[in-house]
C-alpha cells in the first residue's frame, strides 16, 4: 500500500468513526420512521375517500411536498406523501435548512415555512414516575400541542399554509404520544430527568451488534428497522391490524398520554441485573407486544382524528 493509500485509509476510518460517534450521541426523539409510517399507512387505509382528499390537498401545499416526492418516488402520490409527512418532524433534525433552538443560530426562513425551528420540545413531555417533589419542570410540550395542531388543521378560517405545516405535525405527534416513555421520565434526587430514559444505558444481550445502547432508542425500534417500507410496510401493517382490534379509538389526546405514562410506569423499565438494567428474554417479549399494539392503536385514532377534523 502506498502512503497516500495508507492516509486515505486512516481518513476514511477516522471519518466512519466521527460518524458513529455523532450517531450514538444523537438524542433519540420518537418512534423510528417504521413506527411513524405503520401509524400512517393503518390510518391511510382507514380515510374514507373524501378525508383522503382533503388530507392530500393540505399535503401538497406543504413546501417540502416535491421533496417528499423525489425522495420515496412512489406509485400514489397522496399515499407518498402523508406517509413521508409522518417522518417528517423527525427528518428536519438532519436538514440543515433549520436550526435547534438555544444550541444554534436561526436560519434563513423559506417560502411556506413560518420559521426553520425544528420545535424538539413538542415530541415528549417528562410526566415524573414516582415521587414528584422538587421537579425541575419538563420543557415538553407534545400534550399542548396535540391539541394546538389539531385545531390549526380543522379550522377552515385558518392561512392554508398554517394548516399545511401543521398537518404533517399532527400526524407525527399522534404516534409520537403513543409511545410511553414520551410521555414519563424518572427523575433523580436532583431533580433531574432521565428524558424519557435517553440517559438510561442499557444492556441488551438479545441484540449482540449493539448490546449497549439507551432504554428511549430501544423502545424507539421496536416496532421494526427504520427503512421498513414498500411491500414490507403494508404487509407488517395488516398483520398488526389483524392482530389488534380497534379499541377506544376516540379517547382524547389527554388520554392518549395518560396510558402512556401508566404504561411507561409499570412495563417501560427493565429489571436490574448485575447494577445494569437489562432486557431480559421476558420483558422483550412484554415490551414488543406493547409497541405493536400503541402502534397500531396511533392508526386507528390518527384516522377518527382526521376524519373528526377535515370531514
Amino acid at each position: 500500500m502506498t502512503a497516500r493509500q495508507t492516509m486515505s485509509a486512516r481518513f476514511f476510518r477516522r471519518l466512519l468513526l466521527l460518524s458513529l460517534l455523532l450517531l450514538l450521541a444523537a438524542p433519540t426523539l420518537a418512534w423510528n420512521a417504521a413506527g411513524h409510517r405503520l401509524s400512517a399507512l393503518i390510518a391511510w387505509e382507514r380515510l374514507e375517500a373524501p378525508t383522503r382528499d382533503a388530507v392530500a390537498a393540505l399535503l401538497r401545499q406543504h413546501p417540502d411536498y416535491e421533496r417528499w416526492q423525489l425522495r420515496a418516488n412512489g406509485a400514489d402520490p397522496d399515499l407518498t406523501a402523508f406517509l413521508e409527512a409522518s417522518t417528517w418532524p423527525d427528518d428536519i433534525r438532519h436538514d440543515k435548512r433549520f436550526y435547534t433552538a438555544d444550541r444554534e443560530e436561526p436560519t434563513s426562513t423559506q417560502p411556506g415555512f413560518p420559521d426553520m425551528e425544528r420545535r424538539l420540545s413538542w415530541h415528549y413531555v417528562d410526566r415524573p414516575l414516582g415521587p414528584s417533589e422538587n421537579l425541575l419542570p419538563s420543557p415538553g410540550l407534545i400534550d399542548r400541542q396535540l391539541v394546538a395542531l389539531a385545531q390549526t388543521v380543522g379550522d377552515r378560517k385558518a392561512k392554508l399554509s398554517a394548516r399545511a405545516y401543521a398537518l404533517p405535525w399532527l400526524i407525527h405527534l399522534v404516534g409520537d404520544a403513543h409511545q410511553p416513555l414520551h410521555a414519563a421520565s424518572r427523575y433523580g434526587p436532583d431533580g433531574q430527568s432521565d428524558h424519557g430514559g435517553n440517559k438510561v444505558t442499557i444492556s441488551n444481550p438479545l441484540h449482540s451488534p449493539s448490546s449497549s445502547t439507551n432504554l428511549h432508542r430501544y423502545w424507539d425500534d421496536l416496532p421494526g428497522p427504520p427503512w421498513l417500507n414498500g411491500q414490507g410496510l403494508q404487509s407488517a401493517a395488516i398483520a398488526l391490524v389483524g392482530h389488534f382490534a380497534p379499541a377506544a379509538v376516540t379517547a382524547t389526546s389527554e388520554q392518549w398520554i395518560d396510558e402512556s405514562w401508566r404504561i411507561a410506569s409499570e412495563y417501560a423499565y427493565p429489571p436490574v441485573i448485575g447494577g445494569v438494567p437489562t432486557i431480559t428474554a421476558e420483558f422483550h417479549e412484554s415490551s414488543l407486544a406493547i409497541a405493536k399494539r400503541r402502534v397500531t392503536e396511533a392508526g386507528y385514532r390518527l384516522a377518527e382524528l382526521l376524519r373528526q377534523l377535515l370531514r
